[in-house]
């Protein structure tokens, strides 16, 4: 799906018409109708998160489909310099296997496993083999 069919659908779903959506988000009508067609490319960040909120949908989602990273993350990925090679290590995982990730970096950061701890000392009774 295309950022604009999914601005679409969402206002549709919303029932809220072009123009009022437009409206509330302080863009010309004419655009949203350009955008949502793929006549124009998505727009700004902020324009993208104000659509988002005033779908009340997940901005995310939409950053995701302009292809734009959100502006909070890029401090994120250039203050560390792991962070791009732990981002280029992600990319062919399914999204389980990416949650699967995020909530082992939750756990870490709640200190609840040091980040060098194994199955074996959490008393993981699995093994390499399946048993």
């Amino acid at each position: 799906m295309t950022f604009g069919e999914q601005v679409r659908e969402w206002r549709i779903e919303r029932k809220i018409n072009q123009r009022d959506l437009a409206a509330k988000v302080g863009i010309d009508f004419t655009y949203l109708s350009k955008i949502e067609n793929g006549k124009m490319p998505p727009p700004s960040e902020a324009t993208i998160v104000k659509i988002a909120r005033t779908l009340e949908k997940d901005a995310d989602t939409l950053l995701r489909l302009a292809s734009k990273v959100p502006d909070d993350l890029k401090p994120i990925i250039t203050s560390s310099r792991e962070a791009p090679a732990l981002l280029r290590a992600f990319n062919g995982l399914s999204d389980g296997e990416v949650r699967l990730l995020i909530e082992r970096a939750e756990k870490m950061k709640r200190s609840q496993i040091s980040p060098n701890e194994t199955s074996s000392e959490r008393g993981d009774q699995s093994s390499d083999d399946g048993t």
